[in-house]
């Protein structure tokens, strides 16, 4: 099972950190492919905006990777879990107010990681 709960929670924190490039680097070319919904004449203005976000999941990314270094097991948990109900709730709310489809991308692989470390 710590295969797998590995496995999975490698996979979300590079899932952010590809978020991260896309909303910190790749905004106003990859982003008008992967946002088709977002108005075309908003992403040069939306920069810094993306940017700013795109920081926001690195850090969730960073936190998740840095468990790879803990040695105890209680705090590896527990840093784990913090990091990943981030980014469910942050998914979850996502897909409440903005694309339902971000509850799948985001919220659903974190919320399957917590379920693998818990069970």
């Amino acid at each position: 099972m710590d295969v797998a709960i590995n496995i999975l929670v490698a996979l979300v924190a590079f899932l952010h950190l590809y978020f991260l490039w896309l909303e910190m680097f790749a905004w106003t070319t990859k982003g008008r492919k992967v946002f088709k919904k977002f108005p075309p004449e908003l992403f040069e203005p939306t920069k810094p905006l993306a940017a700013n976000q795109g920081l926001y999941n690195g850090f969730l990314a960073a936190g998740l990777l840095w468990t790879f270094f803990i040695d105890n097991t209680h705090w590896k948990t527990n840093v784990a879990l913090f990091f990943l109900g981030c980014i469910a709730i942050a998914g979850i709310y996502g897909a409440l107010t903005v694309e339902r489809k971000i509850f799948f991308i985001q919220a659903l692989p974190a919320l399957l990681a917590i379920l693998l470390i818990l069970l």
